[in-house]
């Protein structure tokens, strides 16, 4: 980090400083080598990738090196290839890295296992099928599966009992194919079988690429048979016929914590696709403010960043405040940098059902460990309007008590309405005192007079022992009967969403939006705390040069 020279604070400058380009090349080494480790994959173990992904790796080290820098560990227990590592530090890393593998469980049970079992031989996961790789597929006679993870459901108000919940997506709508489950359990030298139980669609057909061919979102329910229920199963293998040997094998993921007590509020952030917009300052103001509001922890998941923010995402994962997922599409779709992203923004509709897949994880992951969970943007804020509740914990306790009143039960979700606070323009007249100007939010306090009609773009806390699966704005199955969603007052709360124009669906009535504003100043009651957070993690990170002359003025601080 550069020092700020006689102590006086100066212009955050994201990428400037002196390891920012070293930051930059180590990145996209790192992003490098995944490429040419899946291509290694692909290409049946070629050893002239490795040769390189080993170069690549020692050329990472010595940049971050120079820097003191650790080589992104907090992503995973990187190890240098020239060096020694023993078999327990290999499968530590792995798991680290492909979270759904079982190589753990076949780490350790590997020799037990039967080599010529009467059926459903335990799959080596040297025989498994990668695709992008943190997909795992089976290859039906009627469509294929790209499967992401596994989890065990325990839930109360599940009407199936114990399960086993498997998220994927396969290229076919209404799947006819009959599937089953192999369930392995510690222990057991063969599988307990049972036929799949449905396949939950998470999507609607009304919104679009209802055709066979296109990856589809379903979640995948295996029930869990009576002699085992109370056992977790080690691991999850979805075949079609029974006996088969899988070509997939899913860890199954049961995050609970030890003394059964939930946080209170988890944010799950769907794959960032920002390889070219630096919008690091912004995200660390946001990732502070609702730090304020009471998240305790932000779950973003990764496709491509900017190395700006690949910088700001090890910082608050170093601090335990994110945790950051990587990310790919799969099938036939575009994973190199650039071409995704152009992908993404042209088909819009493939992309926000690929969305599904990182928020439908993150509930699964998290429905043991917190008591609400909201899916948000990063420039999205769910804010409180009245005094008295400073943080989402007073809003809620307040608003699950109205609910129960009017059901005598909580509900699956709570809708807060979506209103916009748009960029343009404002600044060409007006900059909020005693602000920094690269606080964009503190610095945006215009916003359309009227909201978004009731139930269109809104955002959620959800109760995760009652959402079966998500989407983007709501819940769309819900467990224990219909998904009711309870409306937050606009006096209580309201999403307030920074940008520059409305969405391409509200083209008609957005010009009526922007003439009608009105001022809007409620987050300014966490101006002091939120400017004080920001500026001391942005000066941490190096995004402060030193001012001309050691003179700090009105524009001495960077302006965005």
């Amino acid at each position: 980090m550069m020092a700020n020279r006689g102590g006086r604070r100066s212009k955050p400058n994201p990428g400037q400083n002196d390891t920012d380009w070293d930051g930059a090349a180590a990145a996209m080494m790192l992003m490098m080598m995944k490429m040419i480790s899946s291509r290694w994959v692909e290409s049946k173990g070629n050893p002239q990738p490795v040769a390189l992904v080993v170069w690549l790796w020692h050329q990472t080290n010595k940049t971050l090196a120079r820097n003191n820098h650790s080589p992104l560990t907090s992503r995973a227990s990187f190890f240098d290839p020239g060096g020694v590592i023993d078999d327990e530090q290999l499968v530590r890393d792995v798991e680290s890295r492909i979270p759904s593998l079982p190589i753990a469980y076949w780490s350790k049970h590997k020799n037990a296992v039967q080599k010529k079992a009467a059926c459903a031989k335990y799959p080596s996961i040297f025989e498994l099928e990668f695709n992008n790789i943190y997909w795992q597929t089976l290859r039906s006679s009627n469509g294929t599966f790209q499967l992401f993870g596994a989890y065990y459901d325990i839930r109360k108000r599940s009407r199936i009992g114990p399960a086993v919940r498997i998220l994927g997506m396969i290229d076919r709508i209404e799947p006819k194919v009959k599937t089953f489950c192999q369930l392995w359990f510690d222990g057991q030298k063969e599988p307990f079988i049972v036929k799949t139980f449905e396949y939950k669609y998470i999507w609607f057909n009304k919104w679009g690429n209802y055709k066979q061919g296109i990856y589809q979102p379903y979640l995948i329910a295996c029930q869990i048979p009576k002699p085992f229920r109370g056992l977790v199963p080690a691991s999850v293998s979805l075949v079609e016929k029974q006996c088969d040997t899988a070509t997939n094998n899913l860890r199954v993921l049961y995050n609970r914590p030890l003394d059964d007590k939930k946080k209170g509020f988890a944010v799950c952030v769907k794959g960032l696709d920002f390889l070219y917009d630096d919008l690091s300052v912004r995200l660390v103001e946001w990732i502070e403010l609702l730090g304020i509001l009471g998240a305790d922890k932000i779950f973003f998941y990764e496709l491509q960043v900017h190395p700006n923010i690949s910088k700001v995402l090890r910082y608050y994962e170093e601090q335990d405040r994110v945790h950051v997922t990587p990310l790919t599409l799969p099938g036939g779709q575009p994973n190199v940098p650039g071409f995704q992203h152009l992908f993404l923004s042209k088909k819009t509709t493939h992309k926000r059902q690929n969305e599904l897949i990182p928020y439908n994880d993150c509930l699964y992951k998290n429905m043991y460990k917190y008591e609400f969970i909201a899916l948000l943007d990063i420039d999205e804020v769910i804010m409180p309007k009245l005094d008295e509740d400073r943080t989402w914990h007073d809003l809620m306790a307040r608003v699950v008590e109205k609910g129960m009143k009017l059901k005598n039960d909580t509900y699956p979700s709570y809708n807060v309405r979506n209103v916009y606070f748009f960029d343009q323009d404002q600044h060409e007249h007006e900059w909020a005192k005693d602000t920094p100007r690269y606080m964009h939010m503190l610095q945006h306090v215009q916003r359309a007079k009227n909201y978004t009609k009731p139930n269109q773009y809104v955002k959620c806390f959800h109760n995760p022992e009652r959402v079966l699966t998500l989407h983007n704005h709501f819940p769309i199955a819900c467990l224990g009967g219909a998904c009711h969603s309870y409306p937050v007052s606009t006096d209580d709360a309201q999403l307030q969403h920074y940008r520059a124009d409305c969405v391409r669906t509200l083209k008609k009535s957005c010009e009526e939006f922007k003439e009608n504003q009105v001022r809007d100043t409620t987050i300014w009651k966490y101006k002091d705390e939120l400017v004080q957070r920001t500026r001391r993690t942005l000066d941490t990170l190096g995004f402060f040069r030193p001012s001309v002359g050691g003179v700090r003025g009105k524009d001495s601080l960077y302006k965005r």
